[in-house]
């Protein structure tokens, strides 16, 4: 269970076998079947959450029912309320499985201890954040400037196995538009192949 995160981290830092022993004794793991809650609005976010295997959503229910997806989590992907995790106060984002799920999940008191046991975790997490960060706002300017064709030919071409695997409803939302104008904006890439 323990490679599929260590593989990510040593993409962006090296760790040692030592190292990788005590990492191992910060987390613990849990299994979501589909549609399984990970995390409720309102609940307090206690695990900063590690998808070893499997597919979640992260998203918020305004008060006309209507949901609004965040974010997309998947295997080598971490999910959270971060604001909740970090303060905890209560979470504004649900986060769900849409595939059964395997996670490896972290407190916040062992998050802390992790980063000064294991020193390089620090800088792996800030890598993470910083990457976060222009992730957000490339999605936001793409949601500013970009026309809804050109917001999911962008998402298809960055993550072309991972948008096979979301339903389609869940993917317009992510994007801000109407599941009939994905269903039309595949229609007519399909004519023009």
């Amino acid at each position: 269970m323990f490679q599929v995160l260590f593989s990510h981290i040593q993409n962006k830092v090296s760790l040692t076998d030592e190292e990788k022993e005590t990492i191992e004794t910060f987390f613990i793991s849990k299994k979501l079947r589909k549609r399984q809650y990970l995390l409720q609005e309102g609940e307090v976010c206690k695990y900063l959450s590690f998808v070893v295997k499997g597919l979640l959503r992260s998203y918020n229910v305004d008060d006309k029912g209507d949901e609004h997806m965040n974010l997309f989590g998947w295997e080598g992907w971490w999910v959270s309320d971060f604001k909740s995790f970090l303060s905890g106060t209560n979470a504004v984002f649900n986060i769900d499985a849409i595939e059964d799920t395997e996670l490896l999940m972290i407190s916040l008191e062992n998050y802390e201890a992790l980063t000064l046991k294991v020193p390089i975790m620090d800088r792996y997490f800030r890598i993470l954040y910083q990457n976060s960060l222009v992730t957000k706002e490339q999605r936001l300017m793409s949601s500013i400037t970009h026309t809804a064709e050109e917001k999911y030919l962008q998402l298809a071409d960055s993550h072309p196995t991972i948008i096979q695997r979301i339903p389609q409803n869940l993917i317009a939302s992510y994007l801000g538009l109407a599941p009939e104008t994905i269903s039309r904006i595949k229609k007519n890439i399909a004519a023009r192949k």
